[in-house]
């Protein structure tokens, strides 16, 4: 099987009540395949990884977001997966974004990228649902940055690991 490369640049999408946005997938190929996962994409040739976020967030929420509302870069995350017949190689960045709630009423997700349902989650929810959510483990990591001076810049991005989701799908 041959692995597309691909590059993405994620936004995590935060409110004022510090709960995250994240949007439903499914892969139409494996009946009860569902995910839950944060706003962004691929990264298109000749746009840098904060162009992409921008994009990528107005495709998916029609929330017209300033590349400098966005975070340095705080995690990355190397991960292989498949979805509807097709395999990827995909490196991940990811950068938070903190939204207000006039943003939040204006935002349009009934987008092809949100057909499958989209939802605020808190920490809490994060930490002890049964649903898959990707990456994995943000319940423990997006705390810090909620908690972290919004001028920390200085400030490494961690890298959350190499997974392969269809190995490890939960």
């Amino acid at each position: 099987m041959v692995r597309r490369k691909r590059s993405t640049s994620r936004v995590l999408l935060v409110d004022e009540e510090d709960r995250l946005l994240l949007l439903c997938g499914r892969d139409p190929r494996r009946p009860g395949a569902r995910w839950w996962f944060t706003v962004g994409g691929g990264v298109e040739p000749g746009e840098s990884h904060i162009e992409a976020a921008v994009r990528e967030t107005w495709e998916e929420t029609a929330l017209r977001l300033p590349g400098e509302r966005l975070s340095p870069l705080v995690w990355t995350r190397q991960t292989l997966y498949s979805v509807d017949g097709r395999f990827y190689d995909q490196h991940e960045e990811y950068r938070l974004a903190r939204v207000t709630a006039g943003e939040v009423r204006s935002m349009n997700i009934e987008t092809e990228e949100a057909r499958y349902g989209h939802g605020w989650w808190t920490v809490p929810e994060l930490a002890t649902t049964g649903e898959t959510v990707r990456p994995k483990g943000m319940a423990a990591l997006l705390p810090g940055l909620l908690t972290a001076p919004a001028a920390d810049a200085g400030r490494a991005p961690v890298h959350l690991g190499d997974f392969n989701e269809d190995a490890d799908p939960e």
